[in-house]
């Protein structure tokens, strides 16, 4: 059997990996037995690859002998027909099937992207094509040959046996892999390849695997989760404030402003917005940021920032969310603000005397403004405050 060419650009590697026990002796006896005959001038679009594998220590060669050589349709190719005897009577046979490299993506810094859509949801399937993509995804100046950690086994070098690198196997770096909920079972096959799990989500896990050598430079996990409450004052000084049905012992019967976290690509005015509305039932306006908080190792160890917003109120009537609220009521600022807890806790006492000074006109907090980046071309919205000094007014939209 001979593999013939079917470009004219090449470089000179071929790499045989065994598993079990064997040597570079044995290769000789391989062709012998078997009957392949390797021209010295092999080439083909993606390069070609000859693994065997073993069962146990008791076979010369493997299980499965495999002949791969990867087209320019990113499809391998698998010969078959032929026995190898091992050294107990054992033998085992070539067979014949097609893979295929996984279909992936180029990201914007050197990475791959595998289509999720496109991955086999048959583990048995989704294994030796996530090795063969492995193989092709790393690179082939002293990177290709570092195997993972999980092939054992000897690497041999033929020399004088020559194919085609293409050029968008160079480089790669970062390799992410989306798992549906529905393929949860080839997880365990991609951590045993070297993944590891980056984040999850309700309907997937996210994998990455990083080749280059050296620390992994792909972004984390989010680190933070980010929080709003809403201080709502109407025309008779009163604040809306609400007393929750799931709180620590701590703040047991404290009145408080609404809060609640904001939802993935939710902007920080419409969220807080939101969340007055679900638990009070009181529609309203968004003015200002009039304050942050930044805290660490908060829920799931994730650090937490959480917006202190001022809000004018375009309703009155309270409609109190039975799932999450006990009472809410609007409550004169005054009774508000003597409250123990409030005057005990530096925090809540502090954010309370920034909002009467934005009251008394003596601060300005953050009002949002939309703003286009010519770096990405999209809309953000930029939280800054401007002062009218003529009256000392805070200008917002």
């Amino acid at each position: 059997m001979e593999l013939k060419s079917f470009s004219s650009n090449s470089v000179s590697t071929f790499e045989v990996a065994h598993v079990g026990r064997s040597s570079s002796t044995l290769l000789s006896s391989f062709k012998h037995k078997v009957g392949v005959r390797f021209s010295t001038q092999f080439k083909c679009r993606r390069g070609l690859y000859l693994r065997t594998y073993s069962a146990s220590d008791e076979t010369y060669l493997a299980d499965k002998a495999v002949i791969s050589s990867v087209g320019s349709d990113n499809h391998a190719v698998e010969t078959s027909s032929h026995h190898i005897n091992g050294i107990n009577g054992s033998s085992s046979s070539f067979y014949h099937r097609n893979l295929r490299v996984l279909d992936a993506f180029d990201d914007d810094y050197g990475g791959v992207v595998i289509d999720p859509n496109r991955i086999p949801a048959n583990p048995y399937a989704f294994a030796p094509v996530l090795r063969l993509s492995l193989s092709q995804w790393k690179k082939m100046n002293g990177s290709s040959h570092v195997r993972s950690q999980h092939d054992k086994g000897i690497i041999l070098h033929m020399k004088n046996l020559t194919f085609e690198l293409s050029d968008d196997l160079q480089g790669k770096k970062g390799i992410w892999l989306k798992l549906p909920l529905e393929k949860s079972d080839l997880v365990p096959i991609a951590v045993k390849e070297g993944f590891q799990y980056h984040h999850a989500e309700p309907g997937y896990v996210m994998l990455t695997y990083w080749i280059p050598e050296g620390p992994c430079m792909l972004p984390a996990n989010a680190s933070h989760q980010v929080g709003v409450g809403g201080f709502v004052i109407n025309d008779n000084n009163e604040v809306l404030v609400v007393q929750e049905k799931h709180c620590s012992p701590g703040t047991s019967g404290l009145w408080k402003i609404p809060t609640g976290f904001i939802h993935e690509a939710e902007e920080i005015y419409t969220g807080v917005v939101r969340e007055v509305k679900e638990e009070t039932g009181i529609e309203t306006e968004f003015i200002e940021v009039i304050a942050f908080r930044h805290a660490h190792h908060l829920a799931f160890e994730k650090s937490d920032l959480f917006f202190i917003c001022m809000l004018r109120p375009l309703s009155s009537k309270i409609i109190v969310d039975d799932l999450e609220v006990e009472a809410a009521k609007w409550m004169p600022l005054v009774e508000f603000v003597e409250q123990p807890l409030i005057q005990e806790d530096s925090m809540f006492k502090k954010i309370i005397d920034i909002f009467v000074a934005r009251l008394g006109k003596r601060y300005c907090g953050l009002s949002t403004h939309q703003i286009v980046s010519k770096f990405d071309g999209r809309t953000s919205s930029l939280y800054y405050n401007v002062i009218d000094n003529q009256d000392i007014n805070c200008v917002g939209n």
